[in-house]
């Protein structure tokens, strides 16, 4: 079983018409037909249930379009590394990132590294914090910038710890959060909430429900929204109270950050698969190190409390 079998094959599945996928190949469509048969004899199993009206994908189907895809990807993936290689730009970085808390140095660091580095090709994904160690264990990524999640301890993956954020309450400026030094965390009982979706920010949800459980409570959760940005516009709008990390303040805000008592950090870290690292990832880790012990990664001071 050849390449061009499986760019068949793909094309058919993701099309589920041999006309459709023969017009988008640019192929005759008895090709595609000779082509599906051959792979059906070579496996021993049927791979599309198909008459006149329509063509549908088997189970073995589905299995072989998924690795199909795969190998595509890699394929793919690998002619770009020799034709970068060739053009001389000495190599690749990919880097995974959850957006907010990274949102005041990430471009900057990047940049300095591009300075230092100007051959590197710089390759960005903005994941979940759950996404972000799946992909660097997997290889899709050689570092990324996230947090802390349940399956993170069983990886193996390697770790530098950034900060430490507080957990904290965002409040719109006449509230009394706005004007207090804090806020224990009995106080959020009585508040309607606004939290970021446990599938987008995990270790910070699951830190929010333990927080208030701690204090002898459940919260009453009134919006799980999928992005930071709109926790806070929800706040705007008075529709609840935000409890998020002080990183992920934006500054200028019209709302006032307050810290929860007892804290509650959520740590922000840079993983890795270990040893022995890239030459560019070994760069780019000594850059953030550096960049760590001079305060440059430290955020921009969090929204005042207005008083």
């Amino acid at each position: 079983m050849d390449l061009r079998q499986l760019k068949h094959f793909v094309a058919i599945a993701e099309e589920l018409s041999f006309s459709k996928a023969a017009s988008r190949l640019r192929i005759a469509q008895p090709a595609l037909s000779r082509t599906v048969k051959e792979m059906e004899d070579q496996l021993d199993t049927i791979l599309l249930d198909r008459n006149r009206k329509r063509v549908r994908l088997t189970d073995t189907g589905a299995i072989l379009l998924r690795e199909a895809r795969t190998l595509l990807e890699q394929h793919q993936s690998a002619l770009e590394s020799v034709r970068r290689a060739a053009q001389g730009e000495e190599g690749e970085l990919r880097i995974g990132y959850i957006g907010p808390p990274t949102r005041h140095f990430l471009g900057r660091i990047l940049a300095e590294y591009r300075r230092r580095h100007p051959k590197v090709a710089i390759h960005l994904e903005e994941r979940t914090p759950e996404r972000v160690w799946e992909m660097v264990a997997a290889g899709r990524l050689n570092l990324g910038f996230t947090r802390p999640v349940p399956l993170s301890r069983d990886l193996g993956l390697h770790t530098l710890t950034l900060r430490e954020e507080p957990l904290g309450v965002v409040s719109p400026p006449e509230h009394p959060f706005a004007s207090a030094l804090n806020v224990p965390w009995s106080a959020l009982e009585r508040e309607k909430l606004v939290v970021l979706a446990r599938r987008e920010g995990v270790g910070i949800h699951d830190a929010v429900l333990a927080g208030c459980r701690s204090a002898g409570f459940a919260p009453v959760l009134t919006r799980t929204p999928s992005l930071i940005s709109t926790v806070f516009t929800y706040v705007e709008a008075r529709v609840g109270l935000g409890v998020v990390t002080e990183g992920v303040v934006p500054p200028n805000a019209p709302l006032a950050f307050t810290q929860l008592s007892p804290p509650i950090t959520i740590p922000l870290v840079l993983a890795w698969q270990g040893e022995p690292l890239s030459p560019p990832s070994r760069s780019f880790q000594h850059l953030v190190k550096a960049w760590l012990q001079s305060g440059e990664l430290d955020p921009v001071p969090a929204l005042p409390s207005t008083t």
